[in-house]
């Protein structure tokens, strides 16, 4: 019994793992396509951001203007 219980769990908690796997590809399909259909705006916005951050933590604490 303990073990069909312990099969049932393993199955079921793959399979919820797998289907998380598989939204995150499904978003990250989605997003590339906003990314190539938007000409290139959303790209550069993502790049501004990232820039930013970059920047920020680069930046010593005492030098940072905000």
């Amino acid at each position: 019994m303990l073990a069909m219980m312990k099969y049932l769990r393993d199955r079921y908690l793959s399979e919820k793992a797998q289907g998380m796997v598989e939204y995150a590809l499904i978003i990250a399909f989605v997003v590339a396509l906003a990314v190539f259909l938007s000409g290139g705006g959303l790209g550069e916005a993502i790049q501004g951001v990232f820039t930013d951050a970059t920047t920020q933590i680069n930046t010593p604490a005492g030098m940072q203007n905000n």
